[in-house]
């Protein structure tokens, strides 16, 4: 499965002419070899793969690095140096974008004489559309989390504490498994609403207010992602028909969701909805993102996107209206696309509870 995976990087070695290919960036160091740690390096060549780390990782990648090489390093730039002259090596690449400044000084004072490859941001689209693996991964995680939710929202009531809303859901979360959250959760309420980025504070929840919780669990190593806005109590009547826009906009996203859309043009179908509806000036984020090892990945569903959806990639739908002030709504979905459409991987009710 991992050689699959690594047949991926065979565009790199041909459009660039490398004979190697560092990769440090941890994500994709899992995604090709397995390796769950917090530090460790693979260089793969077009015939060969060696994990690099030191003594305080080599049980780890012992059992969990699969079809690769293991080499115990005291000095990791001293191992590689050594491999890069073992395997004639003349260019190396090496992700541009997860290198330091100060990592790549290091690595040409140590590689003298090696021309050394910027590989930029197209690397990391080697994850961007999921093997089988994966999917039964992210299917599980976004399953757990969703069930969280459903617990938790019995405790939503006036009085209770943003924050505490959030704790009983990371909690509720590991009890049915997950090794912890995605991300630091979304719970806002009332006015606080209108902050796509509203980290859960210690605001108490007053009695008609809306409540955009936006949530999502880990597990090994893959993210799931959900938002849903609901009401504690009755809410108004522009809250009601702001969250009526918000779902019709993330329904018909979803609808027109196949293999081929641009990312541009499945943005617009909610960007439009929004704004035929008078609010489109309150809708300032893109529509969606990629998600899998890391929370957001390619592809990005945006105005600006220049992607394409494929078959096996799962995305996020989460259009929104948020109001300065007043409030907000935001309903997300994570969703496989596949060959003639897509399948929703999360499943908490997205219609506006009354709680």
């Amino acid at each position: 499965m991992l050689k699959n995976r690594r047949s991926r990087l065979k565009r790199f070695f041909e459009e660039s002419g490398l004979e190697g290919l560092l990769v440090t960036d941890l994500r994709n160091v899992r995604y090709l070899c397995g390796f769950s740690g917090s530090d460790g390096a693979l260089l793969v060549t077009q015939s060969d793969c060696f994990f690099l780390c030191d003594s305080r990782y080599t049980s780890q990648a012992a059992d969990e690095v699969q079809e690769a090489e293991v080499r115990e390093c005291a000095v990791r730039l001293d191992a590689l140096a050594a491999l890069v002259a073992e395997k004639g090596i003349a260019r190396l690449g090496f992700e541009a974008v997860h290198t330091t400044v100060n990592d790549y000084r290091k690595m040409a004072d140590r590689l003298v004489g090696i021309d050394l490859v910027e590989i930029g941001p197209a690397f990391d689209e080697i994850r961007c559309c999921k093997d089988r693996a994966e999917v039964e991964s992210l299917m599980a995680v976004a399953g757990l989390a969703s069930r969280s939710l459903s617990s938790v929202l019995k405790c939503i009531r006036p009085g209770i504490s943003e924050a505490d809303v959030s704790l009983e859901l990371e909690l509720e979360m590991r009890r049915l498994g997950a090794d912890g959250r995605a991300f630091d959760f979304i719970v806002a309420s009332g006015v606080r609403g209108a902050m796509p980025h509203g980290r859960a504070s210690n605001k108490l929840i007053q009695g008609g207010e809306l409540i955009t919780i936006d949530f999502g669990a880990l597990k090994d190593g893959y993210h799931s992602d959900e938002t849903v806005t609901v009401a504690c109590g009755e809410p108004g009547g522009r809250e009601k028909e702001i969250h009526a826009i918000v779902r019709a906009a993330h329904d018909l996203a979803i609808a027109a969701v196949v293999p081929g859309i641009s990312c541009k043009e499945l943005d617009a179908v909610a960007r439009n909805y929004i704004a035929k509806h008078g609010y489109g000036d309150y809708f300032g984020h893109g529509l969606g993102h990629g998600i899998g090892l890391d929370i957001h990945e390619k592809p990005t569903v945006s105005p600006r996107s220049e992607a394409v959806l494929e078959e096996g990639m799962v995305i996020t739908i989460e259009p929104g209206i948020y109001i300065p002030g007043f409030g907000g709504v935001r309903i997300e979905d994570t969703l496989l696309v596949t060959f003639d459409g897509c399948q929703i991987m999360t499943s908490a009710d997205k219609s506006l509870l009354m709680l």
